[in-house]
């Protein structure tokens, strides 16, 4: 990367502060011209932002104008905030019949991650709660078939949400480490994690008949929240073969007790990688790379992509189906209910009122809405256009640049970190490949491809190995392992998202960075187990140091 000089950036981008609340160095009071520290540019050149205010998140990289993308950026951006409706006629119109949000906003309160809920009932309807449940069966960890993989706890006239989340409670457990919840010099620290009761009842398909104990089998649940997406363009853009080469590394240097997940590498080689399901798939294989169960490949067809789909159930061009349980229980549940069938004629002739679908238009309620639910023929509801505004957003969204990049404090933090061994999983920087756009779905080829912000040979921070590692904590995420989380841009979490706490680790029960330390090692067992042990021994000064560095990255 060139070098960038603090005098010419102030002036080039009218920034004022560098730090949270003061400028790194006074321009008028130092006439030298000062370089700043690589890792203050935390996005590289093409994809960072220098803005630290509760909009911090919202904002386009450089690589998004550079291109002339703005215009399709806002138009994304609008499609990111708009609440969806049931009305097929309306503006946002192509809501359900089923879904989980009506927005993306209400996943992603400020662009951010979803915030923590308190104690009592599920509910999705207040803009925040970014948590999404994870039912499965305990002795394989698949998800279970008799609700979608992201379960929907809404619904539009005349059908009833497959989940009750009024039934389904949200409790808050303290808990206390080996240590009493008290580093060795007195200073104590809080503990909780989240358990979730779902009981049988909330079910829809469960109360309605069609789905029985034998079919529900044994079963847990779990909270992830959401991630953060601002950034995500610029971890797709390094390359297959330099992520394939950190796996390597760490499988050979042997340092972490629980080594690396057979279920994607094992003997230098992956075990499994990620493929489309979809009639479009290119056929090709993709390492996983997004969300902290390592679900998803290119970005072009991970979370986000897939979420303005499946939250919604919005259809698109390349998503001309419903998105359902994998057990059809709802559809067969939903076609026997009285109070279902009285609805569905009139909304099935808003849906189709030139009835180009004569099977849902037949005498036979029942099957009506049986062929309806299990249609893989449905019109698109927004365009290609629309769609590829979104990912340009998606993919345009700039990381903030790191704070408080000359406090000595914050620099002495930086240092410790990387003693104490937190720079191991959470790798400081990577250097983005060339960028070629992937998209295993098969939307973004072509010309296609070229519509989107790309971001080649680029020096980024984001603190994350892409790995998954596991901590052995109490009721801990799902399979027990999680995808090493990107600590940049964290620390503006609250500013951004107005959360109350700090709202860390993969379900938010970390309120504090500390916190969040300190649940690395509640077991021996844990990956961080040794490091942590090191961060609880240091001073009260060093720990102090180390979360201010992380709280400014």
């Amino acid at each position: 990367m060139k070098k960038i000089y603090l005098l010419s950036t102030l002036l080039l981008t009218g920034l004022t502060a560098c730090s949270d609340e003061n400028p790194a160095t006074d321009p008028e009071n130092n006439q030298e011209n000062q370089e700043l520290p690589e890792w203050y540019y935390t996005g590289g050149e093409l994809g960072t932002a220098f803005i630290s205010t509760s909009a911090a998140y919202e904002q386009p990289t450089p690589a998004v104008e550079n291109a002339d993308m703005t215009l399709s950026f806002k138009r994304g951006e609008q499609l990111f905030e708009k609440v969806f409706v049931s009305n097929p006629d309306g503006v946002r119109g192509g809501l359900g019949p089923t879904y989980v949000r009506s927005s993306c906003m209400h996943c992603h309160p400020g662009y951010g991650h979803g915030k923590s809920q308190p104690d009592g009932p599920f509910q999705t309807n207040d803009m925040g709660n970014g948590y999404l449940l994870v039912v499965y069966n305990p002795s394989t960890n698949a998800y279970v078939n008799w609700l979608a993989g992201m379960p929907q706890g809404h619904a539009t006239v005349p059908f009833k949400a497959p989940l009750d989340e009024s039934k389904v409670i949200l409790t808050w457990h303290e808990y206390t480490d080996a240590y009493g919840n008290k580093f060795p010099d007195g200073e104590t620290y809080s503990l909780r994690y989240p358990e979730v009761a779902l009981p049988k009842d909330a079910v829809y398909a469960y109360n309605e008949g069609v789905l029985s104990d034998a079919d529900m089998g044994s079963y847990e649940v779990r909270l992830e929240s959401t991630i953060g997406i601002y950034g995500t363009g610029l971890l797709d853009a390094i390359s297959d073969e330099d992520l394939k080469a950190e796996y390597a590394k760490q499988e050979k240097d042997g340092y972490l007790k629980n080594g690396i997940n057979p279920a994607f590498f094992q003997n230098g080689e992956w075990t499994n990688q990620y493929t489309s399901k979809e009639a479009t798939s290119d056929g090709k294989k993709y390492p996983y790379r997004f969300t902290y169960a390592l679900s998803r490949g290119p970005l072009q067809d991970a979370a986000g992509a897939n979420a303005f789909w499946n939250i919604t159930n919005v259809t698109r061009s390349d998503r001309k189906y419903h998105y359902k349980d994998a057990g059809g229980y709802y559809a067969k549940a939903a076609a026997q209910d009285p109070d279902v069938q009285a609805g569905f004629a009139d909304y099935i002739a808003q849906v189709d009122p030139e009835k180009k679908h004569s099977d849902w238009h037949t005498a036979d309620m029942e099957q009506n809405i049986l062929n309806y639910l299990n249609a893989t023929n449905l019109e698109a509801e927004i365009s290609d256009q629309s769609y590829i505004d979104l990912m340009v957003w998606h993919r345009g969204l700039a990381v903030p640049a790191a704070r408080n990049i000359d406090d000595e404090e914050v620099l002495r933090g930086k240092e410790l970190f990387e003693q104490i061994g937190c720079a191991y999983c959470h790798k400081p920087s990577w250097t983005t490949g060339n960028d070629e756009i992937r998209d295993p779905a098969g939307f973004f080829t072509g010309s296609t491809a070229n519509e989107l912000p790309r971001y080649p040979n680029q020096k980024i921070w984001p603190y994350s190995d892409m790995i998954q590692h596991k901590l052995h904590m109490q009721n801990d995420i799902r399979t027990g392992w999680c995808r090493t989380t990107p600590l940049w841009g964290r620390g503006l979490h609250q500013r951004c998202t107005g959360a109350e706490y700090a709202d860390r680790l993969h379900d938010c029960r970390a309120r504090t960075t500390t916190e969040a330390i300190m649940w690395h090692g509640t077991s021996k067992e844990s990956d961080a187990y040794e490091t942590t042990e090191k961060f609880r021994q240091l001073s009260k000064e060093d720990r102090d140091a180390i979360v201010k560095f992380i709280d400014s990255i």
